[in-house]
């Protein structure tokens, strides 16, 4: 990979983890995130390998790039989802292969898993050139629609 690597995070990514999500939150839903309870969130998930992990992309020593991955059991196919989330790349390192890098990362271990049954991402509806991106990566649009209903803010 030319440029960057990959690996696990760790707890000393989560200055820029918390960094990354906050701005992705900005830039794709104009939503300002609680900045308390988004560190706490990161540093959770980073203790806590059983809600989820992060993979993230370095470049001289730095992050430059992060995806989450979460998973959700599916009796229908006796196998589990993993949910791409969080996937954030730095503006000047976007366009690069950074995103790809690491979503084909995840792919190859998914598919080496005999207890994942599938990769799933969600996007937002007028993110047009993510979309274009997961489309050029293989990924389908399917025909389920999501909603939500909040429980606290």
């Amino acid at each position: 990979m030319p440029g960057f690597s990959l690996r696990p995070a760790d707890p000393q990514d989560l200055d820029a983890i918390v960094e990354f999500n906050a701005a992705m939150a900005l830039e794709t839903e104009t939503l300002a995130l609680d900045s308390e309870r988004l560190r706490a969130g990161v540093a959770a998930l980073l203790a806590d390998p059983a809600r989820g992990r992060y993979r993230v992309a370095v470049a001289d020593g730095s992050v430059i790039g992060t995806l989450m991955l979460t998973r959700e059991w599916s009796d229908w196919r006796c196998g589990d989802w993993w949910w791409i989330q969080s996937v954030y790349i730095r503006p000047d390192w976007r366009r690069r292969g950074v995103f790809a890098a690491l979503y084909r990362s995840v792919a190859n271990e998914a598919r080496a898993d005999p207890e994942v049954c599938g990769l799933r991402l969600y996007v937002e509806r007028d993110n047009v050139h993510a979309q274009n991106t997961y489309v050029a990566l293989g990924l389908e649009e399917t025909h389920y629609r999501m909603f939500e209903t909040r429980t606290r803010t």
